[in-house]
């Protein structure tokens, strides 16, 4: 398996669930902080080609970042999106890992177990 990387936020409680996971079953991970080290315009470009539903699987809709956009994100272009979560990291969902061939969005226990083998 290539390297797990597990983008995370320490306050984040869905972070801290699959961080607990990741621990108690001994899958080895590379932990980034979202905000402080985040996903650079090539590395959300490959996260985006492992998604099903594209760049709604990785936003934060719901989030207080999203909302005081007042922007619609149908609107933007793909590089569009990808400077604007570069320059507020908020508005992703959080946990994403990835090892380069699966992806996950949030605390997943059964899409855990899949990457973790």
């Amino acid at each position: 398996m290539e390297e797990l990387t597990f983008f995370s936020y320490p306050s984040c409680t869905s972070c801290r669930k699959t961080k607990k996971w990741l621990v108690s079953n001994s899958v080895k991970f590379n932990e980034r902080h979202l905000f402080k080290d985040t996903p650079s315009q090539k590395e959300l470009l490959e996260i985006l080609t492992l998604t099903t539903e594209g760049v709604d699987e990785l936003l934060a809709t719901r989030g207080e970042t999203f909302k005081n956009l007042k922007l619609d994100v149908e609107d933007l272009s793909l590089s569009e999106v990808i400077n604007l979560v570069i320059k507020e990291p908020k508005l992703l969902r959080r946990p994403i890992l990835t090892d380069g061939k699966k992806l996950i969005v949030g605390f997943n226990p059964d899409a855990l177990k899949k990457i973790a083998k």
